[in-house]
């Protein structure tokens, strides 16, 4: 299953009121690349000026905006342009802090819905289900997997949104500007992470499959040292369970440091790059006709516009590589989300089954799954009301199942349980659980 897919599953996931919220997020994004534009364009007026206010001054279509302000010479222009340019930079950064605590809000907020999600259907599942898999992989999956969604999926995919936007809206400005250099900047620096991504592709996804299933060992021995912790006393077996938490620990570090690597290194190798593209335009840009004084708005332009490319695309990089490396946490996390809600669970609460007389056991048979043997065969049984009854066996005989069956939370294979000859079903197991508590305190 590819990484689109998942997060199509995720998608089903969310509720209709975060749907609406992330509708608003990327208005927000898309806003806050416009902002990104204004303040790339103010840019180049304003070098214009610093370095010939003669030229702008005798523009056509700076005429409407000179004769508006009242402006008679050059100079005059300065001061607005300025502000200008300012009010841009300003607001092209109040838009990105804004869109910065909306979407980790928004992201932190959705994973509390998953995590109390995956909390509820795994509380809804069958005694069977939760007999039949380990604890510590609903734990890692709640308390683990769950917030690796948010830090792994939902803030990179917003993160990776945002910045695909930005780069649209930054190499629509920078074409404005000078078209073919804006070009070969973007197609270059975007096939080198292009490649980067073919390359540490397999890397990612073994680190993925490791993290997943480490960080599950790790919850897995932390339970059965701690929660066996007086046994681990008396047979002194502390070196033991050191060694297994090592075993878990050491390689799901390791993979973490890996997938983080993997994401954050080509931004330093990149850099180096920008530098020498910004330091190359400027000596070709000063050798035309026109000098350095022609040079210098549109390398300042083009300067701030790459500056700002470089770490948008860094992110974008970052995001992708931070969501492949959590797909198969991501997959186990979907997995605990798709677990099916039993029909009564918005229902109101069962009325205890009237109970007088007796339950009667007839011809009861069970086995935990159809490759494993009977634990219980052809077993017949009648317990009168207010009787007192105990059962006395070897381990794995079968005492726990029989009552976990008598309780209704297990179903047999083969035979029938009657409550005052009324056949215990589906359709009244829970009323039949609500009585037991009045039973249990019946004198």
């Amino acid at each position: 299953m590819t990484i689109f897919d998942l997060l199509k599953r995720l998608w089903h996931h969310i509720s209709p009121r975060r749907r609406g919220q992330f509708g608003l997020l990327l208005i927000l994004m898309i806003s806050a690349s416009f902002a990104e534009i204004l303040s790339i364009g103010a840019v180049l007026p304003f070098l214009a000026v610093l370095t010939d206010p003669e030229r702008i001054f005798q523009l056509h279509a700076a005429q409407p905006f000179i004769r508006a302000a009242g402006i008679t010479n050059a100079s005059q222009l300065l001061f607005p342009l300025t502000i200008s340019f300012g009010i841009a930079a300003l607001l092209s950064g109040a838009m990105r802090l804004l869109l910065l605590w909306a979407s980790t809000r928004l992201s932190f907020a959705t994973g509390a819905d998953l995590s109390i999600s995956i909390y509820r259907r795994t509380l809804y599942q069958p005694y069977s289900v939760h007999v039949s898999r380990n604890s510590s992989q609903v734990i890692s999956g709640i308390s683990g997997k769950a917030n690796g969604v948010i830090y792994a999926t939902i803030v990179p995919a917003l993160t990776l949104i945002s910045s695909s936007i930005m780069l649209f809206t930054i190499l629509m400005a920078l074409l404005t500007v000078d078209p073919f250099i804006a070009l070969s900047a973007f197609s270059g620096f975007g096939l080198i992470y292009a490649v980067i991504i073919k390359l540490t592709h397999k890397q990612q996804l073994s680190n993925s499959h490791c993290m997943a299933r480490e960080s599950t060992q790790v919850i897995k021995s932390l339970q059965e040292g701690l929660g066996g912790i007086r046994d681990v006393l008396i047979d002194g077996s502390q070196a033991a369970y050191c060694q297994v938490y090592r075993n878990a620990d050491i390689p799901l570090r390791k993979a973490q440091g890996n997938s983080i690597f993997i994401g954050a290194s080509p931004r330093l190798g990149i850099e180096a790059l920008g530098m020498m593209f910004i330091a190359f335009l400027a000596y070709t840009l000063a050798r035309q006709p026109d000098g350095i004084a022609k040079a210098i708005p549109v390398l300042g332009a083009l300067a701030l516009g790459v500056q700002r490319l470089l770490p948008v695309l860094q992110g974008a990089y970052g995001s992708w590589s931070s969501i492949q490396g959590s797909q198969v946490s991501l997959r186990d996390t979907l997995e605990l989300l798709d677990q099916p809600l039993p029909d009564y669970v918005d229902a109101p609460l069962a009325k205890p089954l009237s109970f007088h007389h007796h339950i009667e056991l007839k011809n009861l048979s069970f086995r935990y799954t159809p490759q494993t043997s009977l634990v219980l065969n052809n077993l017949n049984l009648t317990i009168a009301k207010g009787s007192r009854i105990g059962f006395i066996g070897v381990t794995g005989s079968g005492k726990s199942t029989l009552l976990d069956i008598v309780m209704g939370l297990l179903q047999p294979t083969e035979g029938v349980i009657e409550i005052d000859a009324q056949p215990l079903t589906a359709g009244n197991n829970r009323a039949w659980q609500a009585a037991i508590p009045d039973l249990a305190r019946t004198p």
